[in-house]
C-alpha cells in the first residue's frame, strides 16, 4: 500500500471546464493535511486543444516535478496515445468507459467508468453534463483514493456560497462517481490519501497572486500593464486585493490606479514616470514585453529613477513556448537597454519570496534609485504551491530613500541631483514641486553632470558612468544574500541553484547521498552576486550550476561579473519547457562526475 507518495495526472480538453475540477482534487488533498503540487499544463489557444493538470502528492514535501505518472485520468480521445505511454508500470488508468477504447498495455491497471453515460442519465442541460461529467471523475477518485468526502463536500459548499442552486448538482456529481466506483471496483486502491499534519500552518496559493498582494503591502498605488502569459495574473490579483484593501470605507474612493497600456512600452513608460512623481508603481510582463521595455529600462537606469517589474519568464526565443516554463531572460533583464546598464534582479523560489520580496523590491528601488526586476517563472507565477504563510511587520515602513524636502533644500547652498553626497553612489532626489527655485524636480536622461546640466564632456561622463557602477556595488549589500543548504566540511563539489530549481533541490540532495556524492549547496537570490557567492565558488574545486535555460545565463554572469574561470563552473541545465526534476539533477551531476563532460543537459551531453 502506498500512502500520500503519488503523481496524478488528468489529460482534458482546453475549455471543457477541467481545470476548477482538477483544482478541486488538489485541494481536498490540501485540506486532508497533505502536500501537494498541481500543476496546470495548457497549450496557447482557448479552446480544442489537449490540457494536462498534473498533480505531485508526497507526505515528505518533496513537491518538485517529478517522472513518471502513476494515476492517469484520461478524458481526451486526442492525446490519449501519449497519456497511456506516460503512465508507470503497475500504475493506473481512469477512463471513461462510456466509448470503446483500444488499451495496449497490459502492465497498468484500467478503472472503466462511463461517465458521459451515468452523467447524460442524471443531467439534461448538455454544458452542464460536460461539466459534471468533470466533477464525477473527482467524486470516483475520492473513493477509488480512500479520501474524505466530507472535505471536498464542503469545498463545494464554500466554493458556490451564495448561489445554493450549484451545491446540490456539484454534490450530485460527486456522489454519482464516488459510488459508481465504491461498487464495482474493490476501494481503496493500493494507492491512497491518508489524513496527516504534514502541512501544518502553511497556505496553497500561485505566485503570482501572492506578488500581487505583496504589492499593496508595500505601498505601490500604481499599476500599469500590457496582457501577455503568464504574468497577466499579477495585475489582476493587484486589482482584486486593491478593491478589498484600497478603498476608503468613508467614501468608496479608490486609492489605486489601474491602466492597461496599449503596449509594454507604454506600461513601464507610465510607471517610471509614477515613481518619479512619487507613487510607489510597478508593472508586470514576460520575455518578448522587456524586449519592448528596454529603452526605458535605460531611461530609468541613467535617470535613476525607482521602478518595479515583475518578470513571469517562459519559453523563448520570440514567442517559443508562451504556456512552458524557462528561466531564459536573465541576461536580457540584467544588461536590459542599449548602452552601459546593469539592472537588480531578485530571483523567488516560492510564493512566500513573491510575497516577501514584493515589498523589498519597492524599498530597493527607492534606496537604490533604479529598476528592480523579479524574476519568477510561469511555474512559479501560474501554478499554487503548499508554502510558508505570509508574515507582516507592522513596524516595518517604507524605505524611500534619499529624498530631500523643501526645508533641508533651503540648507543646500547648490543642490546636485546626481551628485554622491555619502560616497556610497546613491545621490539625493526630490518629488516634483519640492521647492520653487532650486530644480528639484529636474531629471535628466541624456549625458549629464552631478548636477542634472546636459554635457558631453567625456571626462564628465566617465564619472557619472563609474558611479553608477559604484551605487551597483553598494547595492550587493542591499539584496537578498544567498541562502546556504547543506554544508560539507571535507566536500569539494558545491552546487548553485536559483528560482523555482529550488523546488527539487532537497529531493535531489537525498537522491546524491545515496549515490555518496557529498555536495555543499548554495541559493542565490539576487543580482549583483555578494562576496558570500565569490567565496562559496573560490572554496570548491568544482561548482555545478543548475539552471533552466540553454546558454547557462547566470554562469555568464557569474563569469563575467566575478572574474571566474568558466572551466570551474558546470552548467546542469533543463531548457524543455517543463521544471526540472531531482532526477534529472542527479543523473547529470554523477555523469559529469563520472566522466571528462564540460556541459550537461536535460536535452544534449556534450562530452569532450
Amino acid at each position: 500500500m502506498i500512502v500520500n507518495d503519488f503523481v496524478i495526472k488528468f489529460a482534458n480538453v482546453n475549455g471543457s471546464g477541467s481545470a476548477s475540477a482538477n483544482a478541486l482534487f488538489a485541494k481536498a488533498i490540501f485540506r486532508m493535511g497533505v502536500p501537494v503540487a498541481p500543476k496546470n499544463i495548457f497549450p496557447s489557444n482557448i479552446q480544442g486543444l489537449p490540457t494536462w493538470f498534473e498533480c505531485r502528492v508526497n507526505g515528505n514535501g518533496y513537491l518538485g516535478r517529478r517522472d513518471g505518472i502513476d494515476i492517469m485520468v484520461a478524458m481526451n480521445p486526442q492525446s490519449w496515445d501519449e497519456d497511456i505511454k506516460a503512465i508507470l508500470p503497475g500504475g493506473y488508468l481512469l477512463y471513461d468507459s462510456t466509448f470503446i477504447r483500444e488499451i495496449e498495455r497490459d502492465d497498468i491497471k484500467t478503472i472503466g467508468i462511463p461517465l458521459t453515460q451515468l452523467c447524460n442519465e442524471r443531467f439534461t442541460i448538455p454544458r452542464e453534463r460536460q461539466l459534471f461529467k468533470n466533477v464525477a471523475y473527482v467524486g470516483a477518485l475520492t473513493g477509488l483514493l480512500d479520501m474524505d468526502f466530507d472535505v471536498i463536500k464542503g469545498m463545494i459548499s464554500e466554493q458556490f456560497r451564495g448561489k445554493d442552486k450549484l451545491i446540490a448538482p456539484n454534490i450530485d456529481a460527486l456522489e454519482i462517481g464516488r459510488n459508481y466506483a465504491l461498487k464495482y471496483f474493490d476501494c481503496p486502491l493500493d494507492v491512497r490519501v491518508e489524513s496527516s499534519d504534514a502541512v501544518g500552518d502553511q497556505i496553497l496559493i500561485d505566485g503570482n497572486a501572492a506578488a500581487g498582494l505583496g504589492c499593496v503591502f508595500a505601498g505601490a498605488t500604481v499599476a500599469a500593464w500590457y496582457p501577455i502569459t503568464p504574468s497577466t495574473s499579477v495585475a489582476e490579483a493587484f486589482e482584486s486585493y486593491c478593491h478589498k484593501l484600497r478603498i476608503d470605507e468613508e467614501t468608496g474612493q479608490k486609492k489605486f490606479a489601474i491602466v492597461q497600456a496599449e503596449d509594454e512600452l507604454a506600461a513601464i513608460g507610465m510607471v517610471i514616470g509614477a515613481n518619479w512623481n512619487g507613487a510607489r508603481a510597478f508593472t508586470a510582463t514576460s520575455g518578448p514585453g522587456i524586449s519592448l521595455m528596454s529603452e526605458f529600462l535605460g531611461l530609468a537606469y541613467f535617470a535613476e529613477v525607482p521602478a518595479v517589474l515583475f518578470n513571469i519568464q517562459r519559453g523563448g526565443p520570440s514567442t517559443g513556448m508562451p504556456t512552458r516554463t524557462q528561466q531564459s531572460d536573465i541576461t536580457a533583464c540584467a544588461y536590459a537597454s542599449h548602452g552601459d546598464t546593469k539592472h537588480i534582479l531578485i530571483f523567488p523560489s516560492n510564493p512566500t519570496e513573491c510575497f516577501d520580496f514584493a515589498i523589498e523590491a519597492f524599498d530597493l528601488a527607492e534606496r537604490l534609485q533604479t529598476p528592480v526586476i523579479i524574476m519568477s517563472d510561469l511555474d512559479l507565477g501560474m501554478n499554487e504551491w503548499t508554502t510558508k504563510p505570509f508574515k507582516i511587520d507592522e513596524a516595518r515602513g517604507f524605505d524611500r530613500g534619499k529624498v530631500l524636502n523643501a526645508e533641508q533644500l533651503d540648507e543646500v547652498e547648490r543642490f546636485g541631483r546626481y551628485l554622491d553626497v555619502d560616497g556610497d553612489g546613491i545621490p539625493y532626489r526630490t518629488y516634483p514641486g519640492t521647492h520653487p527655485e532650486k530644480g528639484a524636480f529636474f531629471t535628466r536622461g541624456t549625458s549629464h553632470n552631478e548636477y542634472a546640466g546636459y554635457t558631453e564632456d567625456g571626462s564628465v561622463n566617465v564619472r557619472v558612468m563609474e558611479r553608477l557602477v559604484h551605487k551597483f556595488n553598494t547595492a550587493k549589500e542591499l539584496v537578498p544574500g544567498p541562502v546556504f543548504g547543506q554544508d560539507r566540511q571535507d566536500s569539494t563539489i558545491g552546487l548553485l541553484y536559483f528560482g523555482t530549481t529550488a523546488i527539487s533541490i532537497p529531493e535531489a540532495m537525498e537522491m546524491l547521498d545515496g549515490r555518496d556524492i557529498k555536495i555543499d549547496t548554495m541559493r542565490i537570490r539576487a543580482f549583483p552576486f555578494s562576496k558570500e557567492v565569490e567565496d562559496f565558488i573560490d572554496s570548491h574545486e568544482k561548482v555545478f550550476l543548475v539552471e533552466q535555460n540553454r546558454d547557462a545565463q547566470l554562469r555568464a554572469l557569474l563569469v563575467n561579473e566575478c572574474e571566474i574561470d568558466p572551466a570551474k563552473i558546470v552548467p546542469v541545465l533543463n531548457y524543455d519547457g517543463s521544471p526540472i526534476t531531482a532526477k534529472c539533477i542527479v543523473d547529470l551531476i554523477a555523469e559529469a562526475l563520472a566522466g571528462n563532460v564540460k556541459q550537461v543537459e536535460s536535452n544534449t551531453v556534450a562530452a569532450e
